[in-house]
C-alpha cells in the first residue's frame, strides 16, 4: 500500500514528483516530468495495481496526458496551446478514409449533462465530500459519477467537474485525416489547427497510425477549457474539540416496563456535559481485569429536582402543585392524555442508588427557565414502584426519563446480589484513562420482585378472631381485561403475612390463597389484643418475598 497523505510541516507535494515516484516504482527510468504544474496535497494508492492504473486518477483530476517520444514516456499538461497549423493542401488521402477529413460527432444521448465528483477535503477531517457541475440548458437528472482518492479542497474540485463537463461537450466532435511521411513530426499530444472548407478548428492528437502515411485521430478542443475558473474557495467546517471529560452514571435497578425485559438486569442512564460522542461501560468480577460490557452511543435525559415532591397515591391523577426538574441534558415534552396512559413520559425519581427510584408519568412539561421544567398532572408509584414511594422527595434527587436511552446492561442471573465493579467514561479512552469513574453495586433483580397486594383489609373485633384480605398484582401481562384475573407471573401463588408490634415480628406465617385468618387466641399469645401492624408479601420463588402492603390494625 501507498500512501501519500501530506502532513506536519509539508503542505502539498509538486504533480511531477509524485509522478515521477509512481514511475520510479515501476522500473521506468525514460520518462520526463518537466511539463507537469500544480499540487497533490494527497493521494492514496490503496492496492498493489499497474502504475497506469496509479497514474489515471491523477491524469483525469490534473489534466495531463502521457505520450511516447523517441523513446521516453512524456507527460503533457493539457492547455490547449497550439503546437503546429494545418492547411486543406496538408491533407493526404488515404484508402482507408471515406473522405480528406472524416467528422464524427457523438450522438446528444451519449452526452452526461451533470457531473459529480466525490474526494476526500483537505483542511478538515478529511471527510469524503462531492462537487457537482451541470449544463445551463441540461433538463436531465442522469448523473455521470466519479471518485478519486485524491485530497484537495473545495474549490479544486469544483474546478475539476467544471472542465470535465465543458471538455466533454466540446469533445463530441471527433477528425480522422491522414498525413504524408513528411509530417511525422505530428504525434499524440500535439494541438493543431486544421484549416479546411473554410473552417478553422483546434484539435488534440489523442491517436496517430503510421503507415504508408499517418492516421492522425483527434477531438475538438477549446483553449478557454484549460483556463482555470475562479471559485470562492469555501472554508472547511473543523468539528469542535470535544474534551474527554467524565461521564455521570445512574444505575437504576427497576421493575418491568414493556414486559420484553431481562428483568435480572439494571438500567444504566449516562449523561456529560459536553458528551464524549459515546461512553463505555467496563465491568469487573474483582476490581482487576475489566473487559468491555456495554458502548452507550447517545446520553439520556438526566436532571434533578429543584422542588421536593410529597407522596401521592398511584393510580390517579396528582393534580397538586407538581415538581420543577432542572435537566443536564436532553428536553422534555408535554403528552396527550391518551398517549399518557399508553405509556408516555415515563421517568424515574430517586436517590440515586441502584433500587431506590420511584416510576412516575406527566401528562404537561412547561419550560419555565433555562433547562427548567416544570411538571404537572402526575401518575405516581406506576409498576408497583408506590411499595417504596417515600413521604418526600428532596429537592435535589435525580430524574431520568425512561425513554428507551437508558439500556439494561449485561448480568447473568446467577450474578444477582454479587458486588460487581465498573468503570466508565468516554468510549475514545481506555478504561484507566483518568477521565473514567468507578464504581461497585450488587443489583437484586427488582424485575423479579413480586409487586406488593393491593386492597389489604382487615374484619374483626378487639379480641376476637381477625380475618385479612387482599387482591394480588402480576408484574407480568397485566394490562389485558380479556381474562377473568390478572397472570400469576410466579411459579405458584404465595403470600408471607407478618404480624408486627413496636417494629419487631410476633408472627410470620405462608399462605396459598390471599386470604388469612388470626384466631384471637394467637392474638392473646402474641399480645395483640389492642393495635398491630400487619404486613402482606406475595412470594416469588425465585426472588422471596415481594414488596409489603401494610396496613394498622387497632381496636
Amino acid at each position: 500500500m501507498t500512501l501519500h497523505w501530506i502532513t506536519g510541516r509539508a503542505s502539498a507535494r509538486a504533480l511531477g514528483s509524485v509522478v515521477a515516484e509512481l514511475c520510479e516504482r515501476a522500473g521506468l527510468k525514460n520518462y520526463d516530468v518537466s511539463d507537469l504544474t500544480g499540487m497533490v496535497e494527497g493521494y492514496a494508492v490503496g492496492q498493489v495495481e499497474e502504475a497506469r492504473a496509479s497514474l489515471q486518477p491523477l491524469m483525469l483530476a490534473y489534466g495531463f496526458d502521457a505520450v511516447e517520444r523517441d523513446g521516453t514516456l512524456v507527460f503533457l499538461m493539457r492547455d490547449g496551446r497550439e503546437t503546429a497549423a494545418l492547411g486543406s493542401d496538408a491533407v493526404a488521402l488515404s484508402a482507408a478514409l471515406e473522405a480528406d477529413v472524416e467528422r464524427l460527432r457523438a450522438a446528444e444521448a451519449e452526452m452526461a449533462g451533470r457531473v459529480r465528483l466525490r474526494f476526500i477535503q483537505s483542511g478538515a477531517d478529511f471527510d469524503v465530500i462531492a462537487e457537482e457541475a451541470v449544463l445551463p440548458d441540461q433538463a436531465t437528472q442522469a448523473v455521470a459519477v466519479s471518485e478519486l482518492p485524491l485530497v484537495m479542497r473545495r474549490g479544486s474540485g469544483r474546478q475539476i467537474v467544471e472542465r470535465w463537463l465543458s471538455e466533454a461537450r466540446v469533445a463530441r466532435d471527433t477528425l480522422r485525416f491522414a498525413l504524408p511521411p513528411s509530417r511525422l513530426d505530428v504525434a499524440a499530444g500535439d494541438v493543431l489547427r486544421l484549416s479546411h472548407e473554410g473552417t478553422e478548428q483546434l484539435l488534440r492528437v489523442d491517436r496517430v497510425e503510421v503507415g504508408r502515411e499517418q492516421i492522425v485521430e483527434g477531438v475538438r478542443i477549446e483553449p478557454e477549457t484549460y483556463n482555470p475558473i475562479d471559485v470562492a474557495e469555501d472554508a472547511p467546517l473543523m468539528p469542535g474539540f470535544t474534551p474527554p471529560v467524565p461521564v455521570f452514571p445512574l444505575f437504576l435497578d427497576l421493575p418491568l416496563m414493556r414486559g420484553d425485559e431481562v428483568p435480572h438486569a439494571p438500567h444504566l442512564a449516562v449523561t456529560a456535559e459536553p458528551w464524549p460522542g459515546s461512553a463505555a461501560l467496563y465491568r469487573s468480577t474483582d476490581g482487576e481485569g475489566y473487559s468491555v460490557d456495554k458502548l452507550i452511543a447517545t446520553r439520556s435525559t438526566v436532571g434533578v429536582l429543584e422542588t421536593s415532591l410529597k407522596a401521592a397515591c398511584p393510580g390517579i391523577y396528582d393534580r397538586g402543585a407538581g415538581v420543577s426538574v432542572r435537566l443536564t441534558s436532553g428536553s422534555l415534552a408535554s403528552a396527550s392524555e391518551l398517549a399518557l396512559l399508553n405509556g408516555a413520559n415515563l421517568a424515574a425519581i430517586g436517590d440515586g442508588s441502584p433500587e431506590n427510584w420511584e416510576l412516575v408519568q406527566f401528562q404537561n412539561a412547561e419550560l419555565v427557565a433555562e433547562k427548567t421544567y416544570a411538571l404537572t398532572q402526575l401518575l405516581r408509584g406506576q409498576l408497583g414502584s408506590d411499595a417504596w414511594q417515600p413521604q418526600e422527595w428532596p429537592a435535589g434527587s435525580y430524574f431520568v426519563l425512561l425513554d428507551g436511552r437508558p439500556e439494561q446492561i449485561a448480568l447473568q442471573p446467577g450474578e444477582r446480589g454479587l458486588e460487581r465493579f465498573f468503570r466508565i467514561g468516554p468510549a475514545a479512552r481506555a478504561y484507566d484513562d483518568p477521565s473514567y469513574s468507578g464504581t461497585s453495586a450488587a443489583f437484586q433483580g427488582v424485575g423479579l420482585r413480586p409487586l406488593s397486594p393491593c386492597h389489604l383489609r382487615v374484619q374483626g373485633s378487639p379480641g376476637a378472631d381477625v380475618t385479612a384480605s387482599w387482591i394480588r398484582r402480576t408484574r407480568i401481562g397485566g394490562d389485558g381485561w380479556e381474562s377473568v384475573d390478572v397472570p400469576l407471573g410466579e411459579e405458584s401463588e404465595s403470600y408471607v403475612v407478618r404480624v408486627l408490634s413496636g417494629g419487631s415480628v410476633l408472627r410470620e406465617e405462608v399462605v396459598s390463597a390471599p386470604l388469612w385468618q388470626y384466631p384471637a387466641a394467637q392474638r392473646v399469645a402474641d399480645g395483640t389484643t389492642a393495635s398491630f401492624t400487619l404486613r402482606v408479601a406475595q412470594v416469588s420463588a425465585t426472588y422471596g418475598a415481594g414488596a409489603f402492603a401494610e396496613i394498622e390494625v387497632s381496636p
